[in-house]
């Protein structure tokens, strides 16, 4: 028996063993409610909240980190792939940016330990926006008022990257989206959501979608195979954690996606092949359950994820400080 084929047949009694577990425990539920974040350091947040919409962050000066996890999209963008540095396609779905502070780590195979390990990659990826840590400190370093605002946060004149990563995660750590309607159903308000919608959440449970989506971030705690018990095709050469762990048991092994508004996060999966939740609930009960729902419990566990859309971020939009003379200019079409 091969490495891969004993990994997927380990990983399938370990799923099976975490349905037996999460279903035998009554009274307790496996789904935990959002708890709205604290700001620990206003100015920190405030100077993140600023370089997240920045677009001079880019070589392009273009993309911003919020092009990609656009805020008034449920922190994606609803393409397959994302768009990077000369209209370049990315070879992975932009993950949401919502809650992502509640997920083990970050990127979905997880290279990232934690957001300000993250928030520096797409500076420097050629395929997204294009810069380099030093150019991208050179520009903050150029503009008087970001001067003024990083002396006033960390206490000194030199800008680094490492600050610069730290306050986009500060600002990041804020955007989590509590009072749900299904948070308030576990929080003892039982009108919050219907009939159709409980059946979706006992099915969701009993089928073994619990296994992997549950916490309070609904999903993001763990790894799993993407295609358990049925091969999964994916249009995406992303190979999972094996390319970075090169352990070909991590091969097609992703971070479980949160649940957690994810009416608004479509297109689904890391390849960005499923375009609505029904096509997703379907492909995830036949690759990973090896269940092939009826319409009816379709629906019903669709209504049920539509009942997971919390309260979305809401902030009066940065001033971003202007360029001085000295301000390195966009090179939108450089390579």
């Amino acid at each position: 028996m091969n490495t891969i084929k004993a990994s997927a047949i380990l990983s399938f009694i370990v799923l099976s063993s975490l349905i037996s577990t999460v279903n035998a425990a009554p009274g307790k539920e496996p789904i935990q409610p959002i708890v709205p974040a604290k700001v620990k350091d206003a100015n920190l947040v405030e100077l993140g909240k600023k370089l997240y919409f920045d677009t001079r962050l880019s070589k392009s000066g273009f993309i911003s980190c919020n092009s990609c996890h656009n805020l008034s999209m449920g922190g994606t963008d609803n393409l397959r792939t994302s768009i990077g540095h000369n209209w370049s396609q990315g070879p992975i779905n932009a993950p949401t940016v919502l809650n992502s502070s509640l997920n083990l780590a970050q990127f979905w195979d997880g290279r990232a330990e934690n957001l300000k390990a993250q928030a520096g990659g797409p500076i420097a990826n050629p395929g997204e926006m294009a810069s380099t840590h030093q150019l991208a400190v050179d520009v903050l370093q150029s503009i008087p008022a970001y001067v003024s605002e990083f002396k006033k946060t960390f206490g000194r004149d030199k800008i680094t990257i490492e600050e610069v990563t730290l306050a986009i995660a500060a600002f990041e750590e804020t955007l989590v989206t509590p009072n749900s309607r299904f948070d308030r159903y576990l929080k003892g308000d039982k009108k919050a959501i219907n009939k159709t919608e409980l059946a979706g959440y006992n099915l969701f449970k009993s089928s073994g979608c619990i296994a992997c989506h549950n916490g309070q971030n609904i999903g993001g705690n763990s790894y799993q195979k993407m295609g358990l018990v049925e091969p999964y095709k994916a249009n995406s050469p992303a190979e999972g954690r094996v390319a970075f762990s090169k352990d070909e048991a991590d091969r097609f092994k992703f971070k479980v996606p949160t649940l957690r508004n994810v009416e608004l996060t479509y297109p689904y999966f890391h390849d960005g092949a499923a375009n609505t939740l029904k096509e997703a609930v379907d492909t995830m009960g036949r690759v990973q359950l090896g269940k092939k729902f009826t319409d009816e419990e379709n629906a019903q566990i669709v209504a049920f994820l539509k009942t997971l859309t919390g309260d979305q971020p809401s902030f009066k939009l940065p001033q971003l400080p202007p360029s001085s003379d000295a301000t390195p200019r966009p090179q939108p079409f450089a390579k």
